[in-house]
């Protein structure tokens, strides 16, 4: 028997997203008006419903391809999100415990390996990766876009050459925030400083699951399959994502 973990959040208007979600409602009696006909027309006086929503492909749960870093992947044309071979989009899941890591800072390669020491893991290619900061208890409020932990350049790196595809973060980007990035750019005035994990995407193509949740309910850090296919949407850099864990129990 196989239990379903929901690790994703809900699309919704909230303060946690960095730009506005709308939903226009047609309900079930307007719906009848707008076919040109009336509500008594239908059974029970309703004809259906339907939505209008305007939000961006980076808007909720959702996964970052290839194009989104740029235009090129090691020289070659870079995959769109309805590019991503599906094969990628399933595999067995690793969650790393990284909740220590301060908020505003990168998580290191040492820190990884740490992380995968305590989990008792060794990365084989094919690993989905999934990194436990504890943001997502921040979600709904200003402060998830602000105060997490995200992945250095040098640690996309490390995962994407031990034969990783997919990284994903239970906070609002893979990178340390937006904020902290840009402050050390203006000290340094060094490039490097602006989304290094990104950055490594057009050296090795890799994809990103950016704001998941519920990492914590998950019974262990290994033993579980992860699906996350995304939608199919061409030549977009991004596609909303409905992440589910999968555990088998006896």
């Amino acid at each position: 028997m196989k239990r379903f973990y929901d690790l994703s959040v809900a699309t919704q208007s909230t303060p946690s997203e960095a730009t506005p979600v709308t939903v226009e409602l047609l309900d079930h009696r307007t719906g009848a008006i707008v076919l040109g006909l009336n509500p008594d027309d239908f059974p029970d006086g309703m004809a259906i419903s339907n939505e209008t929503v305007t939000l961006t492909t980076h808007t909720g749960t959702h996964m970052d391809a290839p194009l989104h870093y740029g235009p090129l992947t090691a020289g070659r044309p870079a995959k769109s999100i309805d590019q991503v071979p599906l094969d990628w989009c399933h595999g067995p899941g690793v969650r790393l415990d990284l909740r220590h890591v301060a908020a505003g800072t990168a998580i290191t390669v040492d820190q990884l390996r740490a992380a995968l020491t305590e989990a008792g893991h060794a990365l084989v290619p094919g690993d989905i990766v999934l990194l436990w900061t504890g943001a997502d208890a921040l979600w709904g409020g200003a402060e998830y876009l602000t105060d997490y932990a995200g992945l250095s350049g040098e640690g996309t790196e490390f995962l994407v050459e031990s034969g990783v595809r997919v990284i994903g973060i239970d906070a609002w980007g893979l990178d340390k925030p937006m904020r902290s990035m840009i402050e050390d750019y203006k000290r340094t005035g060094d490039p490097a400083c602006l989304w290094p994990a990104h950055v490594y995407g057009r050296r090795k193509e890799y994809l990103q699951l950016e704001k998941l949740a519920n990492l914590g309910a998950l019974p262990a850090a290994t033993g579980f399959e992860v699906s996350c296919f995304p939608v199919s949407i061409a030549g977009a850099g991004a596609g909303w994502t409905r992440v589910v864990a999968t555990v088998e129990e006896r």
